[in-house]
């Protein structure tokens, strides 16, 4: 499987990506990993809803332009589907027998996603019900990813 996370920013803090390096070690062995970051939008502490909508969509013009043709998209979003860990490696299991062996994930960024990026999504996905850092959902993406992978090889770590 080729894997593309595509996420708005850069992560700044040690420990985050710490996280991102040590579970794309985890799961070289298992699928081809990139991850792509676009620029974040500049946004003022105190903001319009047109200034809102505005920084979404410059950075959703970035993300679209880097999911690229061919992929399975998914969007990680609030109002996504849920899965078990193993739904979750089922999930991607069946993508794969299904020739959509190439997926890319779509991380936004502080205020979310533009609804172009939505609707290019073919699926919405949600981990948690909690607001996250964009930063942190980063790792539990990849965590989960390598938990799908030993879940779909019987390999102990699941547990």
């Amino acid at each position: 499987m080729q894997i593309k996370v595509v996420a708005v920013g850069k992560l700044k803090e040690r420990f985050w990506q710490a996280g991102v390096d040590e579970y794309l070690k985890r799961l070289k062995s298992y699928a081809k990993v990139e991850i792509i970051e676009v620029e974040d939008e500049k946004c003022p502490e105190a903001y319009s809803v047109a200034q809102a909508l505005q920084v979404k969509q410059r950075e959703g013009q970035r993300i679209i332009k880097a999911v690229g043709l061919g992929s399975f998209v998914i969007a990680l979003h609030l109002t996504g589907k849920e899965f078990t860990s193993e739904g979750f490696a089922a999930y991607l299991d069946d993508l794969a027998l299904n020739s959509r062996s190439h997926v890319t994930f779509i991380i936004g960024g502080s205020l979310g996603l533009a609804n172009e990026v939505l609707e290019r999504a073919d699926l919405h996905l949600v981990f948690s019900r909690f607001t996250l850092p964009h930063q942190l959902i980063r790792v539990v993406l990849l965590e989960q990813l390598y938990r799908a992978c030993k879940i779909s090889r019987n390999e102990p770590y699941h547990k």
